[in-house]
Protein backbone atom coordinates (compact mmCIF):
# COMPACT_ATOMS: atom_id res chain seq x y z
CA UNK A 1 0.00 0.00 0.00
CA UNK A 2 1.37 3.38 -1.02
CA UNK A 3 1.41 5.64 2.06
CA UNK A 4 -0.44 8.93 1.98
CA UNK A 5 1.76 11.89 2.86
CA UNK A 6 0.46 14.71 5.05
CA UNK A 7 2.57 17.86 5.30
CA UNK A 8 2.41 19.30 8.81
CA UNK A 9 3.17 22.74 10.23
CA UNK A 10 3.51 22.97 14.01
CA UNK A 11 2.94 26.33 15.69
CA UNK A 12 4.37 26.50 19.20
CA UNK A 13 7.24 24.48 20.63
CA UNK A 14 6.42 24.58 24.33
CA UNK A 15 5.69 21.47 26.36
CA UNK A 16 2.82 20.27 24.18
CA UNK A 17 4.48 21.11 20.86
CA UNK A 18 7.68 19.35 21.89
CA UNK A 19 5.68 16.30 22.99
CA UNK A 20 3.94 16.21 19.59
CA UNK A 21 7.32 16.10 17.84
CA UNK A 22 8.48 13.32 20.16
CA UNK A 23 5.38 11.20 19.46
CA UNK A 24 5.57 11.71 15.70
CA UNK A 25 9.26 10.76 15.75
CA UNK A 26 8.72 7.69 17.94
CA UNK A 27 5.58 6.41 16.24
CA UNK A 28 6.32 7.09 12.58
CA UNK A 29 6.70 3.40 11.67
CA UNK A 30 3.62 2.41 13.68
CA UNK A 31 1.49 5.10 12.06
CA UNK A 32 2.61 3.98 8.62
CA UNK A 33 1.82 0.34 9.36
CA UNK A 34 -1.51 0.90 11.10
CA UNK A 35 -2.97 3.76 9.05
CA UNK A 36 -0.95 3.94 5.85
CA UNK A 37 0.02 7.56 6.49
CA UNK A 38 3.25 9.43 6.88
CA UNK A 39 3.41 12.77 8.64
CA UNK A 40 6.09 15.05 7.23
CA UNK A 41 6.76 18.08 9.43
CA UNK A 42 7.73 20.78 6.93
CA UNK A 43 7.70 23.76 9.29
CA UNK A 44 7.79 24.66 12.98
CA UNK A 45 7.37 28.07 14.59
CA UNK A 46 8.14 29.52 18.00
CA UNK A 47 8.83 32.95 19.46
CA UNK A 48 11.84 34.32 17.59
CA UNK A 49 11.49 32.44 14.33
CA UNK A 50 10.84 29.27 12.40
CA UNK A 51 12.53 26.28 10.84
CA UNK A 52 11.36 25.04 7.45
CA UNK A 53 12.22 22.27 5.00
CA UNK A 54 9.92 21.31 2.13
CA UNK A 55 11.35 17.78 2.22
CA UNK A 56 10.66 17.34 5.92
CA UNK A 57 12.52 18.51 9.00
CA UNK A 58 14.78 16.18 10.96
CA UNK A 59 12.67 15.60 14.08
CA UNK A 60 15.59 14.18 16.03
CA UNK A 61 17.56 17.36 15.34
CA UNK A 62 14.63 19.53 16.39
CA UNK A 63 14.15 17.61 19.63
CA UNK A 64 17.86 17.82 20.45
CA UNK A 65 17.81 21.57 19.77
CA UNK A 66 14.83 22.06 22.08
CA UNK A 67 16.41 19.87 24.75
CA UNK A 68 19.52 22.05 24.61
CA UNK A 69 17.29 25.15 24.92
CA UNK A 70 18.60 26.59 21.67
CA UNK A 71 16.35 28.52 19.23
CA UNK A 72 15.30 26.43 16.26
CA UNK A 73 15.60 29.55 14.07
CA UNK A 74 19.38 29.37 14.57
CA UNK A 75 19.70 25.99 12.86
CA UNK A 76 21.93 26.28 9.73
CA UNK A 77 20.12 26.14 6.42
CA UNK A 78 16.62 25.62 7.81
CA UNK A 79 16.36 28.34 10.43
CA UNK A 80 14.39 31.50 9.65
CA UNK A 81 14.98 34.13 12.36
CA UNK A 82 12.06 36.54 12.89
CA UNK A 83 9.73 34.63 10.54
CA UNK A 84 6.18 34.55 11.93
CA UNK A 85 3.77 31.63 11.88
CA UNK A 86 1.45 33.23 9.33
CA UNK A 87 4.40 33.81 7.00
CA UNK A 88 5.27 30.14 7.32
CA UNK A 89 1.71 29.18 6.32
CA UNK A 90 1.76 31.39 3.26
CA UNK A 91 5.13 30.02 2.19
CA UNK A 92 4.51 26.29 2.73
CA UNK A 93 0.70 25.76 2.46
CA UNK A 94 0.76 22.58 4.59
CA UNK A 95 -2.05 20.04 4.70
CA UNK A 96 -2.58 20.32 8.47
CA UNK A 97 -1.68 23.03 10.98
CA UNK A 98 -1.10 22.08 14.62
CA UNK A 99 -1.74 25.12 16.82
CA UNK A 100 -0.02 24.93 20.20
CA UNK A 101 1.04 28.51 20.86
CA UNK A 102 0.52 29.99 24.36
CA UNK A 103 -3.05 30.62 25.50
CA UNK A 104 -4.20 34.24 25.28
CA UNK A 105 -7.72 34.88 26.58
CA UNK A 106 -7.59 38.62 25.83
CA UNK A 107 -7.44 38.73 22.02
CA UNK A 108 -6.44 35.16 21.16
CA UNK A 109 -3.24 36.12 19.38
CA UNK A 110 -1.09 34.85 17.79
CA UNK A 111 -3.12 31.65 17.67
CA UNK A 112 -6.33 33.26 16.42
CA UNK A 113 -4.60 34.84 13.43
CA UNK A 114 -2.87 31.58 12.55
CA UNK A 115 -6.04 29.49 12.79
CA UNK A 116 -8.14 31.99 10.82
CA UNK A 117 -5.53 32.26 8.06
CA UNK A 118 -5.16 28.49 7.81
CA UNK A 119 -8.91 27.85 7.55
CA UNK A 120 -9.33 30.62 5.00
CA UNK A 121 -6.62 28.94 2.92
CA UNK A 122 -8.41 25.59 3.12
CA UNK A 123 -5.91 24.03 5.55
CA UNK A 124 -7.10 21.59 8.22
CA UNK A 125 -6.43 22.78 11.79
CA UNK A 126 -5.87 20.89 15.04
CA UNK A 127 -5.69 22.99 18.22
CA UNK A 128 -4.26 22.49 21.69
CA UNK A 129 -4.49 26.26 22.27
CA UNK A 130 -7.93 26.95 23.72
CA UNK A 131 -7.79 30.76 23.40
CA UNK A 132 -9.18 31.20 19.86
CA UNK A 133 -12.09 28.82 20.42
CA UNK A 134 -12.99 30.25 23.82
CA UNK A 135 -13.20 33.73 22.30
CA UNK A 136 -14.71 33.22 18.84
CA UNK A 137 -15.85 29.62 18.46
CA UNK A 138 -18.67 30.49 16.06
CA UNK A 139 -16.43 32.54 13.79
CA UNK A 140 -13.94 29.69 13.41
CA UNK A 141 -16.59 27.00 13.07
CA UNK A 142 -18.14 28.98 10.19
CA UNK A 143 -14.85 28.65 8.27
CA UNK A 144 -14.68 24.89 8.76
CA UNK A 145 -16.54 21.61 8.37
CA UNK A 146 -18.29 22.40 11.66
CA UNK A 147 -20.44 25.10 10.04
CA UNK A 148 -23.35 22.62 9.91
CA UNK A 149 -22.48 20.96 13.19
CA UNK A 150 -23.50 21.64 16.76
CA UNK A 151 -24.61 25.19 17.36
CA UNK A 152 -25.13 26.07 13.72
CA UNK A 153 -28.44 27.02 12.12
CA UNK A 154 -29.42 24.59 9.40
CA UNK A 155 -30.98 25.96 6.25
CA UNK A 156 -31.15 24.91 2.62
CA UNK A 157 -28.93 27.74 1.41
CA UNK A 158 -26.14 26.77 3.84
CA UNK A 159 -26.54 23.13 2.88
CA UNK A 160 -26.21 23.96 -0.83
CA UNK A 161 -23.22 26.18 -0.07
CA UNK A 162 -21.33 23.44 1.75
CA UNK A 163 -22.15 20.95 -1.01
CA UNK A 164 -20.33 23.14 -3.52
CA UNK A 165 -17.28 23.74 -1.35
CA UNK A 166 -15.12 21.41 0.69
CA UNK A 167 -14.43 23.17 3.98
CA UNK A 168 -11.27 22.40 5.96
CA UNK A 169 -11.65 20.38 9.14
CA UNK A 170 -11.31 21.91 12.60
CA UNK A 171 -10.51 19.63 15.56
CA UNK A 172 -9.68 20.57 19.15
CA UNK A 173 -10.19 17.71 21.60
CA UNK A 174 -6.86 18.58 23.28
CA UNK A 175 -8.28 21.97 24.27
CA UNK A 176 -10.68 20.45 26.79
CA UNK A 177 -8.47 18.71 29.38
CA UNK A 178 -5.86 17.04 27.20
CA UNK A 179 -6.57 13.40 26.47
CA UNK A 180 -9.93 13.47 28.26
CA UNK A 181 -12.42 12.66 25.43
CA UNK A 182 -14.95 15.32 26.43
CA UNK A 183 -15.75 16.47 22.90
CA UNK A 184 -15.87 12.94 21.47
CA UNK A 185 -18.13 11.68 24.25
CA UNK A 186 -20.52 14.57 23.94
CA UNK A 187 -20.71 14.85 20.16
CA UNK A 188 -20.30 11.23 19.07
CA UNK A 189 -21.09 8.84 21.91
CA UNK A 190 -24.07 10.82 23.22
CA UNK A 191 -25.35 11.80 19.78
CA UNK A 192 -29.15 11.97 19.90
CA UNK A 193 -29.23 12.23 23.68
CA UNK A 194 -30.72 15.18 25.49
CA UNK A 195 -27.90 16.31 27.80
CA UNK A 196 -29.36 17.71 31.00
CA UNK A 197 -26.23 18.35 33.01
CA UNK A 198 -22.46 18.25 32.68
CA UNK A 199 -20.01 18.27 35.59
CA UNK A 200 -16.25 18.31 35.12
CA UNK A 201 -12.82 18.86 36.58
CA UNK A 202 -11.07 20.59 33.70
CA UNK A 203 -8.02 22.10 35.40
CA UNK A 204 -5.11 19.96 36.60
CA UNK A 205 -3.34 22.67 38.59
CA UNK A 206 -6.28 23.36 40.90
CA UNK A 207 -6.98 19.65 41.26
CA UNK A 208 -3.39 19.08 42.38
CA UNK A 209 -3.43 22.03 44.79
CA UNK A 210 -6.73 21.08 46.44
CA UNK A 211 -5.62 17.50 47.01
CA UNK A 212 -2.31 18.74 48.47
CA UNK A 213 -4.16 21.12 50.81
CA UNK A 214 -6.16 18.14 52.08
CA UNK A 215 -2.92 16.59 53.34
CA UNK A 216 -2.04 19.69 55.35
CA UNK A 217 -0.10 21.83 52.88
CA UNK A 218 -0.94 25.51 52.69
CA UNK A 219 -2.24 26.98 49.45
CA UNK A 220 1.07 28.81 48.94
CA UNK A 221 3.19 25.70 49.50
CA UNK A 222 1.00 23.55 47.26
CA UNK A 223 1.19 26.16 44.49
CA UNK A 224 4.98 26.37 44.72
CA UNK A 225 5.20 22.59 44.55
CA UNK A 226 2.94 22.55 41.48
CA UNK A 227 5.19 25.15 39.84
CA UNK A 228 8.32 23.13 40.63
CA UNK A 229 6.73 20.07 39.05
CA UNK A 230 5.84 22.04 35.94
CA UNK A 231 2.09 21.59 36.51
CA UNK A 232 1.48 25.30 37.16
CA UNK A 233 2.83 28.26 35.21
CA UNK A 234 5.03 30.96 36.71
CA UNK A 235 1.91 33.15 36.55
CA UNK A 236 -0.80 30.72 37.71
CA UNK A 237 -3.68 33.21 37.50
CA UNK A 238 -5.55 31.50 34.65
CA UNK A 239 -5.59 28.26 36.63
CA UNK A 240 -6.21 29.30 40.24
CA UNK A 241 -8.75 32.00 39.33
CA UNK A 242 -10.79 29.51 37.31
CA UNK A 243 -10.39 31.14 33.89
CA UNK A 244 -8.66 28.17 32.26
CA UNK A 245 -11.49 25.88 33.39
CA UNK A 246 -14.06 28.45 32.24
CA UNK A 247 -12.49 28.59 28.76
CA UNK A 248 -12.77 24.80 28.47
CA UNK A 249 -16.38 24.93 29.62
CA UNK A 250 -17.18 27.58 27.01
CA UNK A 251 -15.68 25.42 24.25
CA UNK A 252 -17.71 22.44 25.48
CA UNK A 253 -20.90 24.50 25.61
CA UNK A 254 -20.41 25.60 22.01
CA UNK A 255 -19.20 22.31 20.55
CA UNK A 256 -21.20 19.75 22.54
CA UNK A 257 -24.25 21.49 23.98
CA UNK A 258 -24.92 23.60 20.91
CA UNK A 259 -25.16 26.80 22.92
CA UNK A 260 -23.34 29.88 21.65
CA UNK A 261 -21.36 30.93 24.72
CA UNK A 262 -18.60 33.32 25.77
CA UNK A 263 -16.39 33.62 28.83
CA UNK A 264 -18.66 36.37 30.15
CA UNK A 265 -21.50 33.83 30.31
CA UNK A 266 -19.69 31.77 32.96
CA UNK A 267 -20.03 32.49 36.68
CA UNK A 268 -16.40 31.98 37.77
CA UNK A 269 -14.89 31.57 41.22
CA UNK A 270 -11.38 30.18 41.65
CA UNK A 271 -9.57 28.60 44.60
CA UNK A 272 -7.22 31.42 45.55
CA UNK A 273 -9.23 32.46 48.62
CA UNK A 274 -9.92 28.97 49.99
CA UNK A 275 -8.48 28.30 53.42
CA UNK A 276 -6.88 25.01 54.39
CA UNK A 277 -9.72 24.39 56.84
CA UNK A 278 -12.37 24.89 54.14
CA UNK A 279 -10.67 22.17 52.09
CA UNK A 280 -10.02 19.75 54.97
CA UNK A 281 -13.36 20.04 56.77
CA UNK A 282 -15.44 18.40 54.01
CA UNK A 283 -13.33 15.23 54.32
CA UNK A 284 -14.33 14.92 57.97
CA UNK A 285 -17.96 14.97 56.81
CA UNK A 286 -17.46 12.34 54.09
CA UNK A 287 -17.14 14.86 51.24
CA UNK A 288 -14.46 16.53 49.15
CA UNK A 289 -13.86 20.06 47.85
CA UNK A 290 -13.54 20.11 44.05
CA UNK A 291 -13.34 22.93 41.48
CA UNK A 292 -16.36 21.92 39.39
CA UNK A 293 -17.24 23.10 35.90
CA UNK A 294 -21.02 22.89 35.61
CA UNK A 295 -23.41 23.21 32.69
CA UNK A 296 -26.99 22.71 33.87
CA UNK A 297 -30.00 22.88 31.62
CA UNK A 298 -32.61 25.34 32.86
CA UNK A 299 -35.51 25.58 30.45
CA UNK A 300 -34.12 25.89 26.92
CA UNK A 301 -30.57 26.95 27.82
CA UNK A 302 -27.64 25.95 29.98
CA UNK A 303 -26.33 27.89 32.96
CA UNK A 304 -22.53 27.77 33.15
CA UNK A 305 -20.35 28.05 36.23
CA UNK A 306 -16.92 27.22 37.62
CA UNK A 307 -16.90 27.09 41.42
CA UNK A 308 -15.36 25.24 44.36
CA UNK A 309 -18.01 22.66 45.23
CA UNK A 310 -18.35 20.10 47.99
CA UNK A 311 -19.11 16.64 46.54
CA UNK A 312 -19.76 13.31 48.27
CA UNK A 313 -16.76 10.98 48.20
CA UNK A 314 -18.58 8.46 45.98
CA UNK A 315 -19.06 11.06 43.22
CA UNK A 316 -16.90 10.30 40.13
CA UNK A 317 -15.18 13.69 40.34
CA UNK A 318 -14.46 13.29 44.05
CA UNK A 319 -12.67 10.01 43.33
CA UNK A 320 -10.13 11.61 40.97
CA UNK A 321 -6.44 11.47 41.92
CA UNK A 322 -4.30 14.65 42.08
CA UNK A 323 -3.15 14.13 38.46
CA UNK A 324 -6.56 13.30 37.01
CA UNK A 325 -9.26 15.30 35.28
CA UNK A 326 -12.74 14.04 34.53
CA UNK A 327 -16.17 14.71 33.08
CA UNK A 328 -19.66 13.43 33.88
CA UNK A 329 -22.65 13.69 31.53
CA UNK A 330 -26.27 13.25 32.60
CA UNK A 331 -28.93 12.69 29.95
CA UNK A 332 -32.55 11.57 29.72
CA UNK A 333 -31.61 8.23 28.18
CA UNK A 334 -28.09 7.60 29.49
CA UNK A 335 -28.50 8.39 33.15
CA UNK A 336 -24.78 8.97 33.77
CA UNK A 337 -21.67 8.65 31.62
CA UNK A 338 -18.30 9.54 33.11
CA UNK A 339 -14.69 9.50 31.99
CA UNK A 340 -11.35 10.33 33.61
CA UNK A 341 -7.80 10.70 32.36
CA UNK A 342 -4.45 10.96 34.11
CA UNK A 343 -2.70 14.15 32.95
CA UNK A 344 0.67 14.38 34.74
CA UNK A 345 2.38 16.25 31.91
CA UNK A 346 2.13 17.40 28.28
CA UNK A 347 2.11 13.98 26.58
CA UNK A 348 -1.66 13.34 26.93
CA UNK A 349 -2.51 16.65 25.21
CA UNK A 350 -0.01 15.83 22.45
CA UNK A 351 -1.61 12.40 22.05
CA UNK A 352 -4.99 14.10 21.72
CA UNK A 353 -3.62 16.23 18.87
CA UNK A 354 -2.50 13.06 17.11
CA UNK A 355 -5.95 11.59 17.75
CA UNK A 356 -7.50 14.59 16.01
CA UNK A 357 -5.11 14.34 13.06
CA UNK A 358 -6.08 10.71 12.58
CA UNK A 359 -9.76 11.67 12.80
CA UNK A 360 -9.22 14.11 9.94
CA UNK A 361 -7.40 11.47 7.93
CA UNK A 362 -10.03 8.81 8.58
CA UNK A 363 -12.72 11.08 7.24
CA UNK A 364 -10.59 11.76 4.16
CA UNK A 365 -9.54 8.16 3.52
CA UNK A 366 -12.31 6.18 5.26
CA UNK A 367 -9.76 4.14 7.23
Amino acid sequence: MTPTLYRIALMGLGNVGSAVLAILHREQDSLLKRYGVRFCVVGVAEWGGCAIDENGLDLELLLATLQAKRPIASLPGIGRPDMQGIELLELLSPDIVLEATPVNLHDGQPGLGIVTTALQQGIHVVLANKGPLALVYGQLAALSDLRLGWGSVYNEKASADIAQKIYPKLRFSACVAGALPTINLGCRDLAGCNILRLEAVFNGTTQYILRAMETGQSYETALLDAQRRGIAETDPSLDVDGLDAAAKLVITANAVLGQASQLSDVNVQGIRTLSQDSVQQPLKDGNRMVLVCLAERIGESYQLSVQPTVLPLDHPLARLTPDEMGVVFYTQDVERLSSASSEPGAAPAAAAMLRDMLDIIRSDKHI
